[in-house]
């Protein structure tokens, strides 16, 4: 039997919605988020500790989009694949790895510096919250004159880009979607296949971070203060270094200089 193992409303809601919309057994196991912490043996099934994971005979996987491909490709043959002899193929792929590369990636450092570290790098989760809605004008773009992404119906290219319009709006990221963008994400949350793996999972991702929900605030960790120096706008004196020349020091008295936040082009 095939087993997932999941944490509510993670990247393994794309498998545990497509195990739905196939109409296979499985086996699901559900953690506490992050469970590399919460839960260190799943170490031993996976030790990268990472989700999701999913065991299937002698195949063993970690990739959210490679699994729901797997999937519905193992398991056909089904609407939620494209064949190869499609001229719709190419753009199945590319719409299948589009919502985890492109449109997942920034939101997990939303993620990470507004939930697990608040307060150390609010720039880099503002510049990435901007990053993911530009990337999301490609399908807004596509959605204006199609009900789904690809070869006119709902397809494991459409459980992966929904995952992430899932995680926007657990994020409060949603206020600035398209309309487009909006009446496709209600068309997704409607189906039965996404219904029933809400429904496995039993919780969702407000309930693993009450940050999330409107109803609570968050309060950080303060961080510790630096004196400022004229010498420098990063805070500390600048020091004399025989490799480096002058550059700011840091606590130690070694020379140091800080990698920049991550910038992206909107």
């Amino acid at each position: 039997m095939i087993e997932l193992w999941h944490c509510a409303d993670a990247r393994s809601f794309r498998p545990l919605w497509a195990l739905e919309e196939l109409g296979l057994d499985y086996k699901l196991h559900l953690m506490p988020f992050p469970p590399r912490v919460r839960q260190p043996e799943f170490l031993e099934v996976n030790p990268l500790g990472t989700i999701p994971a999913l065991r299937d005979g002698a195949t063993f996987m970690t990739e959210s989009a490679a699994i729901v491909q797997y999937l519905v490709t193992r398991y056909g043959p089904s609407d939620l694949a494209v064949a190869a002899d499609d001229p719709a193929y190419g753009a199945w792929l590319n719409w299948l790895h589009h919502g985890e590369a492109t449109l997942t990636f920034p939101q997990t450092l939303v993620l990470r510096y507004r939930q697990f570290e608040p307060g150390r790098a609010e720039q880099v989760a503002d510049d990435y919250a901007k990053w993911f809605l530009s990337r999301l004008r490609f399908a807004s773009r596509t959605l204006e004159d199609a009900e789904y992404l690809v070869a006119g119906r709902f397809t494991a290219a459409d459980i992966s880009v929904g995952y992430a319009l899932l995680l926007a709006h657990q994020l409060k990221l949603n206020g600035r979607f398209s309309p487009a963008i909006n009446a496709y994400w209600q068309r997704l949350k409607t189906r039965p296949g996404f219904l029933a793996a809400k429904a496995a999972q039993k919780s969702d991702l407000t309930q693993a971070f009450p940050t999330l929900s409107s109803s609570t605030t968050t309060r950080s960790r303060p961080m510790p203060r630096r004196s400022r120096s004229r010498s420098t706008k990063r805070g500390w004196p600048l020091r004399r270094s025989r490799r480096a020349g002058w550059g700011p020091a840091g606590p130690r008295g070694r020379s140091w200089t800080p990698a920049p936040a991550p910038r992206c082009r909107l």
